[in-house]
């Protein structure tokens, strides 16, 4: 176990030394729990202090593990780990009436003995060596803020307050040290600017002083615990039971393992299916086993079977979309994605990019475009005339946004952000929109007469009322930060009994993200992987969140352990989002020159889906160490698989690397080149370092951790089959209940957010960032009116642009699939007429399919949709 000290900033001065950390030795499988970032089920217990004599401390699972001298594994990129932590306190951390509503739901949900609540900030900060004591003051002054110097101390506020009072208790919650935080990372690097370059990590805690009544007994374990899980969100946070004394972890990382098919056949891939949550159905045990048993002949390893799990999920290769589908025995004659397309098929019309790459694109109008004279570099602007076309990106992101909503909806508008920006060769992010669908909302206080009260919500997905304030909140959050104002969105709630006695409602939400952007015409397409093109990973480094996105959300909910779940979600840094895209802009700004030939963004799934579509068919042998990792002990599957965000990879010429790069150094954005195109139609993962050692001490290098053939698990598989029955729901007359008046009928309409006011998704962030919004949410001199139809302009001074609008009529899906889809494009249609458009035949209509299609009956309703469309 690597040594660590805990110090004041006094002693920084005097020069401390290091002491020497003893933590507990845990089992394997708790340390198997912490490298997949498992959380406990239960809530976990807190060190409560109560003076200076009386401390009750529990280990904290997310923190420690077995005891270790060094990390077994080596990185090219060395993380360098704080020597010492110091301390900083700031009061308070919430403002008095935040404090005041924070007590009034302390005292609801835990206890009415607590009759005070009293608040404070710790800046925990990581340093390598000494502070002179000039630098000292330097760092004091950034977390003081200019006015309140008074405010910022060495030593806690509430811990001198707490010796005063025996009945208080101290609860403090921090981010989980498996990731450093996007704050941290920025604040660091505001640091190092200050010249503050000691310090590699900087992470902020809080602290919650909790006063009992007099004479009142004291909280229970159970009350401090239920008050620590309102305060903190166990997917990226955790209880600190003791003082943060070191950032260092002895986390050993897993060992590439192989899983015995060849011994145990079937069963063998059925039980890590299981242990994984790989979302495998009976289709995909058949074909694997026969993959590995009769094909390959021998027995895979678990990173390659997480490979193709993500890779070949239904949410990355949309099989029932492009199955054989069999509706009440007998076969149709189109897939679902046949009909789709044979509309663009009929009238191409406009259309430039369409059922390809990341997005869909019309043709747009040459336009005066405002463009640096040397892109990535310091330099004037001036205007050049451009061939642009108008971009449209939209995607659901329904799994993320049910088991944590904020972080989910930020992964929803980062990852379609990217998808953006991503579009062939690169192109420009401009404007967004978003729709959220979420059940009966049960909002503590106000009775709705449709809201049914036997309705149960299952534990492990957020209630209605919390996905609809975190999830527009973070959606909201992430683009505000990155800069891409939201100009449009609707919003639904909806949950009844039908007359079949079947309970309908969107537990598992739709969280719908879509984008406006631009592409320059000679951008459209992608360049092929040719033989020595660079494989090259740039963006944000990597860490142990968001495994198993791809196969988590393709199950059905409740199908997947909840622990896996939460372990699929992952988080955004928006700021590092907009560096990276910085990059791509500055490329793309080159014009014919740029030095992109394909880029694929990363989303679910990880290294696992991004790196093979981007070098298929050709193949590559990818070196795992050459990735850049924030988190260094994370393992060989961790790193090749977990959905970090931020990220992009793409292939350059090798004659472009010094220019990709002096673009990222500027931009503060690491790049890393993985391999290179081999031509031999496989991906073979290999750890070079790890070949390294192994030759230098006269060993056989390991086997590849992924050696497979691209056709055989990215090409052209076997078709699935799905099988439906068409359901008839009963239905009966509206009976409206003798008494109701107009009037009540009128103030439950009012009160349906999907007609009430939408000031609490409008009025929260910039909706005209980047001067190229016409027209967005709101309208008019008093600006509250909903506009029916955003505009994006082309250019700063043209007339020229894009107009988009929404149609959505999922509730009339319950009476006929078939008139839902045409009232939807109708209603589209309608809200497009507020903008002059060039004409009907250039409006293009890009279609989300949100349905539980592989429950029965639905998947039958879904093609009756596709065909009525």
């Amino acid at each position: 176990m690597a040594a660590a000290s805990e110090i004041t900033a006094a002693e920084f001065i005097q020069g401390a030394y290091r002491q020497k950390l003893v933590l507990p030795r845990h089992s394997l499988k708790q340390t198997n729990r912490l490298l997949w970032g498992t959380l406990p089920r239960k809530i976990p217990s807190v060190r409560i202090s109560r003076g200076e004599s009386r401390t009750r401390q529990v280990k904290i699972r997310a923190v420690v593990s077995r005891d270790v001298s060094s990390p077994s594994k080596e990185s090219k990129v060395v993380r360098r780990v704080a020597e010492k932590v110091a301390h900083f306190y700031r009061v308070p951390l919430m403002q008095e009436n935040e404090t005041a509503e924070l007590l009034k739901l302390v005292q609801t949900k835990v206890s009415n003995q607590i009759i005070g609540l009293k608040t404070e900030q710790c800046f925990n900060i990581g340093i390598d060596g000494d502070l002179s004591s000039e630098k000292l003051s330097v760092l004091k002054w950034l977390l003081g803020e200019t006015y309140e110097p008074d405010n910022l101390g060495t030593e806690s506020f509430l811990d001198e307050e707490m010796n005063k009072n025996l009945n208080a208790v101290i609860v403090e919650v921090g981010p989980r040290l498996s990731f450093t935080t996007a704050w941290s990372a920025n604040a660091v690097s505001i640091c190092r600017a200050c010249g503050l370059t000691d310090i590699n990590r900087l992470e902020r805690s809080r602290r919650y002083l909790l006063y009992v009544a007099p004479g009142s007994a004291l909280l229970s374990d159970n009350q401090i615990s239920e008050f620590a899980a309102l305060v903190h969100d166990r997917m990226t946070e955790c209880i600190y039971n003791q003082k943060l004394t070191s950032f260092e972890r002895s986390v050993v990382p897993d060992e590439v393992r192989y899983i015995p098919v060849m011994e145990k056949g079937r069963k063998a891939l059925e039980e890590i299916n299981e242990e994984m949550g790989l979302a495998f159905d009976e289709q995909d045990l058949q074909y694997y086993t026969k993959l590995f048993m009769d094909d390959i002949k021998r027995n895979p390893t678990n990173v390659e079977l997480f490979d193709i799990a993500q890779s070949n999920s239904e949410h990355s290769r949309h099989w029932f979309f492009t199955g054989k589908i069999v509706i009440d025995g007998q076969p149709v004659n189109r897939t679902l994605m046949q009909i789709v397309k044979s509309t663009l098929q009929a009238n191409p019309n406009n259309s430039v990019i369409g059922f390809k790459d990341n997005s869909s694109a019309i043709r747009g109008f040459l336009a005066n475009q405002l463009r640096p004279i040397s892109p990535g570099s310091t330099c004037p602007l001036d205007t050049s005339t451009r061939d642009l076309d108008i971009l449209f990106t939209a995607e659901t992101h329904n799994f993320p946004c049910a088991v944590a909503p904020y972080p989910g909806a930020e992964t929803g508008a980062g990852g379609r952000i990217r998808d953006t920006h991503a579009t062939g060769r690169g192109s420009f992010v401009v404007a967004s929109t978003a729709g959220y669908c979420v059940g009966n909302l049960n909002i503590e206080g106000s009775y709705a007469p449709w809201e049914d009260p036997a309705f149960t919500y299952p534990a492990n997905l957020a209630s209605p009322l919390q996905i609809l304030i975190d999830a527009s909140n973070g959606a909201s959050d992430y683009g505000n930060k990155f800069g891409e104002p939201l100009i449009q969105g609707y919003t639904r709630t909806f949950g009844m009994r039908l007359p079949s006695g079947e309970r309908r409602e969107w537990l598992k939400p739709i969280m719908f993200s879509a984008g406006i952007g631009q592409i320059d015409h000679i951008h459209i397409t992608k360049g092929e992987p040719e033989i020595g093109m660079l494989v090259v990973k740039i963006g944000g480094p990597a860490y142990r969140i968001g495994m198993g996105g791809g196969a988590a959300s393709s199950m059905v909910s409740g199908q997947n352990d909840a622990e896996l779940d939460f372990n699929a979600v992952q988080r955004g840094d928006a700021e590092m989002a907009q560096k990276l895209y910085r990059v791509v802009r500055a490329c793309v700004e080159m014009g014919e020159n740029n030095p992109i030939i394909s880029i694929h963004d990363q989303g679910a799934g990880g290294n696992c889906n991004v790196v093979k579509e981007i070098i298929y068919p050709k193949g590559a042998t990818i070196d795992i160490s050459a990735v850049v990792v924030g988190d260094y002990t994370m393992s060989i599957l961790e790193i090749w698989g977990a959905e970090y965000q931020e990220q992009d990879a793409i292939l350059v010429k090798p004659e472009s690397r010094d220019l990709l790069q002096s673009i990222c150094e500027r931009e503060r954005v690491s790049m890393a080149v993985i391999g290179s195109i081999s031509g031999e139609g496989r991906i073979v993962l290999v750890d070079s370092l790890v070949n390294e050692r192994c030759k230098s001490n006269g060993l056989p290098p390991p086997p590849p951790a992924v050696d497979l053939e691209l056709e055989k698990v990215l090409g052209d598989m076997p078709r699935k089959t799905f099988e439906f029955h068409r359901v008839v729901n009963p239905t009966e007359p509206l009976d409206i209940a003798p008494g109701i008046t107009v009037m009540d009928s009128l103030k439950r309409i009012l009160r349906l957010p999907s007609v009430a006011s939408k000031r609490f998704l409008t009025s929260k962030v910039d909706r005209c960032v980047t001067g190229l919004v016409a027209q967005q949410q709101t309208v008019g001199p008093l600006q509250i009116t909903l506009s029916d139809v955003a505009v994006i302009a082309q250019s700063y001074t043209g007339i020229t642009g894009g107009a988009c609008s929404i149609g959505e009529q999922p509730i009339k899906g319950l009476l006929d699939p078939k008139a839902m889809a045409r009232l939807a494009v109708g209603e589209a249609l309608t809200n497009l007429v507020w903008a002059k458009i060039t004409s009907l035949s250039d409006v293009k209509a890009s279609g989300n399919w949100m349905y539980a299609a592989k429950l029965d009956g639905e998947g039958a309703a879904m093609y009756d949709a596709a065909l009525g469309l």
